[in-house]
């Protein structure tokens, strides 16, 4: 379920942000999406609440994401990160004394610090990045955790990719570079038509 997320962000970053997906674009984020679900295989189950907490954890960083777009024309990434932060801890403050549980030992300690280092520093790339990105530039990206997790099982647990997920990491990276590829070429595109008008402009004066 979560990741429908690129696709929902695409579908409401038009409406929403005026960042309309061309059909190029979109049949790149569907061969990523094709590409989880090789890897995935997922079968048919019971839809229960367990799928509803994922439903809300998707929808919410859907509108995560468009706000991060919207708000970081005006506002820096350290306060997005700042607040981000804020709120949840405020919010969850109340259940602190009922789930209070401290680390027994050091290594824990360095863990939990690491976890929030390694967070913060994802979290301002994350700002930055759709900072100086559209929002349906970057939906396929997030696709790219299926091969993270495949690496880290690889190199962690020792757990060797079979075949279909080779293929279907193989089809989320072609979605990726598609993507990049074409962002290039509408940058090359959108100078030189800066670069005629520019020029038209000169000989006018």
């Amino acid at each position: 379920i979560y990741f429908f997320a690129p696709m929902v962000i695409t579908a409401i970053a038009g409406p929403l942000l005026g960042e309309w997906a061309g059909w190029r674009r979109w049949l790149a984020i569907l061969s990523g999406f094709v590409g989880v679900l090789i890897i995935t295989r997922p079968g048919v189950g019971v839809f229960g609440v367990g799928h509803l907490f994922a439903l809300g954890s998707m929808l919410s960083n859907c509108f995560y994401v468009i706000m991060t777009r919207r708000m970081s024309a005006t506002e820096t990434s350290e306060s997005l990160i700042l607040f981000s932060a804020l709120a949840p801890a405020v919010l969850l403050l109340p259940m602190l004394p009922f789930s209070l549980s401290l680390p027994q030992d050091s290594w824990h300690w360095f863990i939990l610090l690491m976890l929030g280092v390694f967070g913060a520093i994802g979290h301002w790339l994350l700002v930055q990045a759709y900072r100086l990105a559209t929002t349906t530039a970057l939906a396929p990206y997030p696709y790219s955790q299926m091969i993270w997790m495949v690496i880290a099982g690889w190199i962690v647990f020792n757990q060797f990719p079979d075949r279909w997920t080779l293929v279907g990491a193989i089809v989320i990276v072609a979605s990726g570079l598609y993507i990049v590829h074409r962002e290039h070429r509408l940058r090359v595109r959108n100078r030189a038509a800066l670069d005629v008008e520019v020029e038209a402009l000169a000989k006018k004066l």
